[in-house]
């Protein structure tokens, strides 16, 4: 998949092995053998094995796998809290394989947050207390450590409970404590490891639409780790799925789903509401024709009569969506001798963005028409008929 964002962090080639030798190991693994062989020979475990990718600036990417894929290993050679048997891992253009523990620390303190699935609390401390704590052992003046833990516990909706102990507040609570203190420390890079894994169903479901809306407001890069694939699916702009230490697939929600790279990844999705993740994009289709708000009612119907159609979406020379008219309405407006079509429009339009889900357009299409498919500028980008979304569903169930 082509991406013109800023790459804000570039692996190449990382392997990590666990034992005294890891040069053999990494040796048999280049012939062929799987871990459990490389195990059985060596006693080392090979816990991730060339791994390449990018993260983009400003995205929010999902690197999920079953226990023992190695993930979390992966997440923590982001850093260097695990240092890599070889390769690079470069962020801003440094790679900080290659850094000396003084240079490392600085460069964990200008870029990387982290966020631990068992919410790494002090119970002694306050929750304002714990959201300052990195900045308190950074030598930072008291007043304005306090500012910035103040506004890092307003973004994520704890304002008031700066004063209470974290055994006071539920398990949600406390983790958007842990969420807080990595935003206050103002790292470029979020990290997370199974943040939600602990919490009940429903609370991480609000925290997963939480996280969504505070990566938006923000914009910062977020590496999430999570074995939950709906987990995945709901939040990652993009997913890397792992496997024995190895990725196997890296793509969209959509992608992953559409197109499995192979057999482990078919079983892997098994199951899924594919209506819930799929998008208006993957079944949209090019509209054929538009009007436009001043052209005469003739005009709009012989369009309309050339390309058999019943109604047409009606934009600006720009594309914006202004909204629909339909062949019954143009007659009367050439009955009502009428110069333009501008004041018979139907503006009360079904229309959706381009990530909405498939299973929310069904509802949409109680009349004849064609959904509306816009982007953030309410330029029109396509139209989704209902044949489409059944077409596209029945595509993605062949390859599960």
């Amino acid at each position: 998949m082509t991406n013109t964002r800023n790459v804000k962090i570039k692996v190449r080639q990382l392997s990590k092995v666990f034992g005294a030798n890891p040069d053999r190991a990494l040796a048999l693994r280049k012939q062929g053998k799987k871990r459990p062989e490389i195990f059985e020979q060596t006693g080392h475990t090979l816990g991730l094995y060339d791994i390449n990718f990018d993260v983009y600036e400003g995205e929010l990417l999902v690197i999920m796998g079953l226990s023992g894929s190695g993930k979390s290993t992966l997440i923590r050679c982001l850093n260097r809290l695990i240092d890599p048997t070889e390769g690079q891992v470069e962020i801003a253009g440094q790679d900080i394989t290659k850094l000396s523990e003084k240079e490392l620390l600085a460069v964990r303190r200008e870029h990387f947050s982290m966020v631990f699935q068992n919410f790494a609390l002090f119970p002694h401390r306050t929750v304002q207390q714990n959201v300052e704590f990195g900045l308190e052992i950074r030598h930072m003046e008291k007043e304005e450590r306090g500012r910035i833990a103040v506004d890092a516990l307003e973004q994520v909706g704890l304002k008031g409970w700066e004063d209470s102990y974290p055994s006071q507040l539920s398990g949600g609570m406390q983790q958007r404590v842990g969420i807080a203190r990595a935003l206050a420390n103002d790292g470029s890079v979020l990290l997370m490891d199974e943040a939600f894994s602990a919490l009940d169903p429903l609370i991480r479901k609000d925290m997963q639409q939480e996280l969504q809306e505070l990566q938006y407001r923000t914009r910062k890069t977020t590496i999430f780790i999570t074995h939950d694939l709906d987990e995945a699916l709901n939040i990652g702009d993009r997913i890397i799925l792992l496997k024995d230490g190895e990725i196997v697939q890296e793509g969209t929600p959509e992608e992953i789903l559409s197109k499995p790279a192979d057999d482990y990844v078919a079983r892997f999705i098994e199951g899924v509401d594919k209506a819930r993740v799929l998008t208006a994009s993957s079944a949209m289709r090019s509209s054929r024709v538009t009007v436009r708000p001043d052209d005469g009612p003739r005009t709009a119907l012989r369009k309309m009569s050339e390309n058999s159609i019943d109604s047409v979406y009606v934009t600006t020379r720009d594309r914006r969506l202004i909204g629909l008219i339909e062949a019954a309405v143009l007659r009367k407006a050439i009955q009502d001798q009428a110069q333009s079509i501008q004041s018979y429009i139907d503006t009360d339009i079904p229309k959706v963005g381009p990530d909405e889900p498939l299973n929310q357009l069904f509802g949409l299409f109680d009349r004849s028409i064609p959904v509306a498919v816009v982007n953030d500028k309410e330029q029109l980008l396509g139209v989704v008929v209902k044949g489409a979304v059944l077409d596209e569903l029945a595509k993605a169930g062949e390859t599960s």
